[in-house]
């Protein structure tokens, strides 16, 4: 059994606890390693287990924890092909001997919702979506395969979404990221209401410092993201391709190669750019200098977008998703409700038309609403309620 000591805290409720965060995987800085980096915060001497755990990949402040990876990290070259581990993945988490702590709270996208605890122990889940892969967005990750490949994917997914959904009975609350999460884990989980509510995740406003006055923007339009297939990057690269449009695209993965395909097949270099991995300082100047941010993809929910307009920075977003969360109308950017490319289009030719002039003060004003300590205070008043009530959880299924 994994010993652990109680904690310090700023908390009054917590103190004396025996907390442990558990997070899917630690192999970069991405959106999920954002919020477990300032819910964090909250319990600094908390124990941290994860599957994977890349050292120098995500933020010192985790890494300076003491961090708990499962035996895959064991494997030679694991940080190249753990995605591939999938399947393996509930066995870890079915055997994470928890018993030691008091608290569990779990940081999950994959399953680490799925995490165990003491009968008279409290486990909150704080949900950036349940697994898309296996539920709705199937078709988006593995339509492309055909044949054997399809038939073992598709017999996976269909084992591991029974798993996903039986062990959401190992969850006392649930903490959903957006109302669109929230609506996911209330359909695929069928958890009733008063086990769910949202927190909306926190966005570094001090990282993006407001633009300076009568700030001057160029005619080139700005995307952030993972370059993988569900993203839909290549909306944005065709729609500013085909439109005669500027678009610079920060990020790099799997996608770059057929998106650096089409760039050359169009004949558009000169005025769409691929520039791989940014690093924070380029990534705020491109928000204060390019005209707006495009968002065509339905995301859980999206802090990029609030950091552009933290910046000053109007968004251009497909109106499904966690940007009904973030994005107002008319204020904030635009919402298009057309998917696809032909869709982007039109929502460019609207923002071009628009004759007042974005206020920029009241972009970043609107992104204080999703500020660290706004995001620290919530969350802290849901996990004391939660240690409060005590456990809740609906049956003790396997």
């Amino acid at each position: 059994m994994v010993s652990a000591a109680p904690i310090e805290s700023d908390l009054p409720w917590a103190r004396g606890l025996r907390v442990a965060l558990v997070h899917d995987w630690l192999t970069g800085f991405r959106g999920g390693e954002k919020v477990l980096e300032v819910m964090g915060e909250l319990f600094p001497q908390a124990d941290l287990f994860t599957l994977v755990f890349v050292p120098g990949s995500t933020h010192p402040t985790i890494e300076r924890r003491r961090v708990r990876a499962s035996w895959m990290n064991r494997l030679p070259g694991i940080a190249r092909y753990y995605r591939y581990m999938l399947p393996f993945f509930p066995t870890w988490i079915d055997g994470l001997d928890l018993s030691a702590y008091d608290l569990v709270v779990s940081s999950s996208h994959c399953v680490a919702k799925g995490a165990r605890v003491r009968p008279d122990a409290v486990h909150v889940c704080y949900c950036h979506t349940p697994m898309r892969y296996v539920w709705d967005r199937f078709e988006d990750y593995f339509g492309h395969m055909r044949g054997l490949k399809r038939w073992m994917v598709t017999r996976q997914a269909k084992r591991l979404r029974a798993w996903d959904a039986s062990t959401s009975d190992r969850v006392d609350r649930f903490v959903a990221n957006s109302h669109f999460v929230e609506d996911r884990i209330r359909r695929f989980y069928t958890v009733d209401a008063n086990r769910v509510e949202v927190v909306f995740p926190p966005v570094d406003l001090e990282a993006f410092p407001a633009p300076p006055s009568a700030s001057s923007r160029d005619e080139t339009y700005f995307l952030v993201s993972a370059l993988v297939p569900y993203k839909l990057v290549h909306v944005a690269v065709e729609a500013c391709a085909k439109s005669g449009r500027r678009l610079a695209v920060a990020g790099s993965g799997p996608e770059r190669t057929r998106l650096e395909a089409l760039i050359g097949k169009w004949g558009v270099g000169d005025r769409i750019e691929l520039l791989g991995r940014v690093d924070d300082n380029e990534l705020r100047q491109r928000l204060v200098r390019h005209r707006a941010f495009l968002f065509p993809n339905v995301e859980d929910f999206g802090i990029t977008p609030l950091e552009a307009m933290a910046s000053g920075m109007p968004v251009i977003a497909f109106g499904e998703g966690g940007a009904l969360d973030t994005v107002v109308d008319g204020v904030t950017g635009m919402l298009y409700p057309r998917a696809g490319v032909d869709g982007l289009v039109e929502a460019l030719d609207r923002f071009e038309a628009r004759q007042e002039p974005w206020d920029e003060a009241a972009l970043r004003q609107h992104a204080t609403r999703f500020s660290r300590d706004r995001f620290k205070h919530e969350l802290a008043a849901s996990l004391e309620e939660a240690v409060e009530r005590g456990p809740v959880r609906e049956s003790r299924r396997p």
